[in-house]
């Protein structure tokens, strides 16, 4: 690592200052943000006040991106040479507002942005984005982004996830969902018990059979159904009957399986009781979560000089899903965790929400600022850097890591 950029650097100490001067307006920002939450393709507003400040700061912008209202991309940058991606995101959740802290998502990928900025054309050649990605809570606006291309030719996605934990990088599962329809014979249940063919008891007989093949899943996969019909009366034997299912697993190779799976569970389902039925995916879903270990280092490195280091997760613990997964199949990605409460707590709960527009919120949102100029800064001024990048991201894709 001895042709690596010390973190004592002027460079790095220029994108430091750049994020402290902009940290009253930068939490500013975040609070608004926070005061006013906007649910998943509904995040106008937010859109809005982002864009507003990448104008300002000389970015080209591009609204309405791969057909989202609500999504865009900030351009800077000479196009030539390298070319690194700042994510943003800026939904909420029902109920509960900016529970997730994304919140402080948008402002430290806007404070990056803006600090590589007002470099950027001084010090280095090279192509800066500022990605505004809505719908993570609810459609995957990442998924729609990167199967248009917006990820094509870029060099690194950088981004960070306020949490519980300061974890170097998130252990997110590979997601979908699959429906299943039982298909039987109406019939009165008393007046002609034989006739009938119970869709609905075939259905509860897949919910018995995955509660018990669970328990053989490897780690990470986890199923959960709910009834969409399950009949309309109690005097007839329904003729149909359906479940919702989510799936998770570890990878998106397991997840593959597990759709499998889970349509043979059905299958003998069927054939015991009688029943046909459909198995239908819902999608391909969202892909794992891919690190990238040697831009995480990075970023542990840099945030570190704001008093906060990082560690691995611990093993066997599984946060979700999210379509930063789909991102990182494509190109280096980084997600790290950094903790704005303790680790007894939780996301997605009004506690979490009252943090992210907490004091220790705007600690972390400048911290990860800060961290995330400096990982792009990396990534545009080292070519040793991005091609041990992109090495390490071809030899996971290889390994179905």
């Amino acid at each position: 690592m001895g042709d690596v950029r010390d973190p004592s650097d002027e460079l790095y100490a220029r994108l430091r200052r750049e994020c402290g001067r902009r940290a009253d307006d930068l939490w500013a920002i975040s609070r608004a943000l926070h005061a006013d939450p906007e649910l998943a393709y509904e995040e106008h507003c937010a859109a809005r006040l982002l864009t507003d400040e990448l104008r300002r700061a000389g970015f080209a912008v591009e609204p309405g991106t791969a057909g989202l209202d609500t999504a865009f991309v900030a351009r800077a940058g000479s196009g030539r040479g390298r070319c690194v991606a700042l994510l943003l995101e800026y939904d909420a959740l029902p109920d509960l507002g900016h529970a997730c802290g994304h919140n402080l998502i948008a402002a430290a990928g806007l404070g990056a942005a803006l600090a590589l900025r007002s470099v950027l054309e001084e010090e280095f050649e090279g192509a800066l984005l500022a990605v505004g990605t809505p719908a993570e809570e609810r459609g995957g606006g990442k998924v729609t982004l990167a199967g248009a291309g917006v990820f094509d030719g870029v060099d690194a996605a950088l981004m960070f996830h306020p949490g519980v934990h300061d974890w170097s990088w998130a252990p997110l599962t590979a997601q979908t969902q699959v429906r299943v329809g039982f298909h039987g014979r109406a019939a009165h249940p008393t007046g002609d018990p034989t006739r009938g063919i119970d869709a609905l008891a075939a259905l509860i007989q897949l919910f018995n059979t995955a509660a018990v093949m669970s328990r053989r899943l490897p780690s990470g996969s986890h199923v959960q159904g709910i009834v969409t019909d399950g009949g309309g009366a109690t005097n007839i034997v329904p003729a149909f009957a359906e479940g919702l299912f989510g799936l998770r697993a570890a990878t998106s190779t397991a997840l593959d399986a597990l759709v499998a799976g889970i349509g043979a569970w059905a299958e003998g389902v069927a054939a015991a009781t009688c029943t046909t039925v459909e198995v239908t995916r819902l999608g391909k879903g969202y892909d794992h979560f891919r690190d990238n270990d040697v831009l995480s280092e990075r970023f542990g490195l840099h945030i570190a000089r704001s008093g906060i280091r990082l560690t691995q997760p611990v093993g066997g613990v599984f946060l979700g899903s999210s379509d930063i997964g789909d991102v990182s199949s494509r190109v280096p990605t980084i997600h790290p965790f950094v903790a704005i409460l303790g680790g007894e707590a939780s996301d997605h709960t009004p506690a979490f929400a009252r943090a992210a527009a907490s004091e220790r919120g705007r600690e972390v949102m400048l911290a990860a600022a800060e961290a995330l100029a400096c990982t792009a800064a990396d990534v545009l001024t080292d070519a040793g850097i991005t091609a041990r990048a992109w090495a390490r991201q071809r030899e996971k894709a290889a390994g179905g890591l």
